[in-house]
């Protein structure tokens, strides 16, 4: 039997045989009809270009203030790093280290991680470690929460706009940005690599010349 050829369902764990599928539809379970796999529209260009786009928006959203505070003569700007700082050295370490994980180091990672299987692939070549790299990328896709700050943010600026003045900044344009991006980079189905990855094709093996040894 190819064990290559057939698929557990992630809920019930009933194996399926896989079969080709046309491009943006899945397959569902016999049993529980939960989604084994998809097929997306296959287009890396457009992946890889998300992936770049949500790279960038990233480091911009993190080089940058994310608002400019006035009252009463002073002004303030608050970035990422800063309100981590802050959340540190007011005792409260693992909320700041909650915040720096799920808003920087899981996204950046993940980010990292997809261009390292994308660009290979796209190259036809299989990408080193790409079993270990996809599973990272999987297993941190629920931790990224830039949305979740996203929506802090937003709540936060409306409460602080009674008493100061609040100017939105570069950073939170370029956090808007990598929520819709990282949206768009979601729904492409990470499994589908598994099919491309097994359509390279194979590396043609090193011819060794044999020839007279120097004397």
């Amino acid at each position: 039997m190819d064990h290559d050829a057939l698929i557990a369902c992630h809920e019930c764990d009933v194996l399926h045989r896989k079969v080709p599928l046309s491009r943006m539809t899945a397959a569902r379970c016999s049993r529980c009809n939960a989604v084994l796999y998809r097929c997306g529209s296959g287009n890396l260009d457009r992946v890889l270009a998300l992936t770049l786009t949500a790279l960038i928006s990233l480091v911009i959203a993190n080089a940058f203030p994310i608002v400019e505070l006035r009252s009463n003569g002073f002004t303030s700007e608050a970035t990422l790093l800063s309100a981590v700082a802050r959340l540190w050295s007011e005792d409260n370490q693992s909320v700041a280290v909650l915040v720096l994980c799920s808003t920087l180091l899981f996204p950046l990672t993940e980010l990292l991680a997809l261009l390292w299987l994308l660009l290979p692939i796209r190259a036809g070549l299989r990408p080193a470690g790409f079993a270990l790299v996809l599973r990272t990328v999987i297993g941190l896709r629920p931790w990224g929460m830039i949305e979740v700050f996203m929506l802090g943010v937003l709540v936060t600026l409306v409460k602080l706009s009674g008493v100061a003045l609040v100017i939105p900044d570069v950073a939170l344009f370029a956090y808007g940005t990598l929520t819709v991006v990282l949206a768009a980079v979601m729904v492409f189905d990470l499994r589908s690599l598994w099919d491309m990855v097994d359509a390279l094709p194979a590396a043609l093996p090193t011819r060794v010349k044999h020839g007279n040894a120097p004397s």
